[in-house]
């Protein structure tokens, strides 16, 4: 046989999985990946087990459950005062990562070009690239990981094809403000391109600022896909389901690719969703919840060196070590692991060029006893060295 020509030639084993396993190799506290480590809610255990007694365990509709898509437009309306079609503008996924893949195979030809900015989530770039498409990789400002506009419209091109927006920022926190959001908008005036929004930690935005959905733009909904995690609302990142909202015209070929892809998503989990999704407070109150967390890591780690950086959202919040140390980030987070016992994510792994600008990605969405630890881990740890 001849050798397979890869489509991802430079991809190699992620960040995630060698942290992980350094962790549990040195019995470290993970704070690296970025999953809850306590309990979703039992009422939506329930819920699931019991579609399933009731018999919803056969395909549901390749587009998703009427019912859950129902209630994702209701939930919408009440959000963003916009109600996307049940009918045609609504998909069901297996995850948002996945939602997000299936946006980009959508649109996406050799030789199109799209903007990432950069530090990304690692599933962006590959995407891209295994659809024969150019990342053009724009690095957000160092000092606040906002995004230079002038330097996007310096590499706009006929080629150009779509951007990719991430608000909570992963890794940073960072939100969208209403500055991008008219830098944005005029660019859609003046050139023909598509918009990805990776809106997934949507509720996770802390200090009682807004999250701005692309939903409530028409300018810009018009022509993005906007892609969700229920995993990532109700603490179930392991059923994998998401769902992604885009205008019938661009959903059309979405359904495309998702039909022969994985065609189908659990139906007993939409079942369950839909019923729970009635409980607005379950998603409202996400935010605070999570606030909370964020508020007691950093001060169980003011005992430390460790600088925190603003986290407007998300599960994460980047800590400087730069008056610690200057060592390339992954060889300093692979230290804290073997030396203190804590697991983190360098930075620069979600780059596609070499950095180090000492900063460690940490998730605070765990137990309380688990963030303890971990702090107490690293206070031990500095205050030796």
């Amino acid at each position: 046989m001849s050798p397979i020509i890869s489509k991802l030639p430079k991809a190699g084993t992620t960040i995630f999985t060698v942290m992980s396993s350094l962790a549990l190799q040195h019995q470290a506290v993970n704070l690296g990946q970025g999953f809850p480590d306590y309990p979703m809610d039992d009422t939506l255990i329930d819920l699931m087990a019991r579609a399933m007694r009731q018999g919803h365990n056969q395909y549901a509709h390749m587009n998703g459950t009427v019912a859950l898509r129902e209630r994702i437009a209701e939930k919408v309306f009440s959000l963003y005062k916009y109600t996307p079609s049940v009918e045609d503008e609504i998909t069901v996924t297996p995850g948002g990562t996945y939602a997000i893949y299936t946006a980009l195979t959508s649109i996406i030809l050799p030789g199109d070009e799209v903007i990432v900015f950069e530090p990304a989530y690692d599933s962006y770039i590959p995407n891209i690239e295994i659809n024969g498409g150019k990342v053009i990789p724009i690095p957000l400002n160092k000092e606040d990981f906002s995004i230079n506009w002038e330097a996007v419209k310096a590499v706009f091109n006929k080629s150009t094809k779509a951007i990719i927006l991430n608000s909570p920022h992963n890794p940073s926190g960072k939100l969208l403000t209403e500055s991008d959001i008219q830098q944005v908008t005029q660019l859609a005036r003046a050139f023909d391109f598509y918009i990805v929004s990776d809106e997934v930690y949507e509720h996770l935005v802390f200090d009682g600022q807004p999250h701005l959905s692309l939903l409530k733009f028409p300018e810009l909904r018009s022509r993005a896909f906007c892609c969700y995690s229920f995993g990532k609302v109700y603490h179930c990142t392991g059923w994998k389901m998401g769902y992604c909202i885009a205008p019938a015209t661009l959903m059309a070929e979405f359904r495309k690719v998702h039909q022969y892809n994985c065609f189908s998503t659990n139906t007993p989990a939409q079942v369950a969703l839909a019923a729970y999704l009635m409980n607005k407070e379950a998603y409202l109150g996400l935010g605070k919840y999570l606030q909370q967390k964020r508020d007691f890591l950093q001060t169980e780690l003011k005992g430390t060196p460790l600088e925190p950086l603003p986290s407007g959202g998300s599960y994460f919040q980047l800590y400087s070590y730069r008056n610690i140390s200057g060592e390339p980030e992954l060889a300093f987070a692979k230290k804290l692991v073997v030396e203190a016992g804590v697991a983190s994510i360098p930075v620069s792994a979600f780059y596609t060029k070499e950095q180090n600008n000492q900063l460690l990605r940490f998730c605070f969405a765990k137990k309380e006893e688990t963030l303890r630890e971990a702090a107490e881990r690293l206070r031990k740890y500095f205050s030796a060295g």
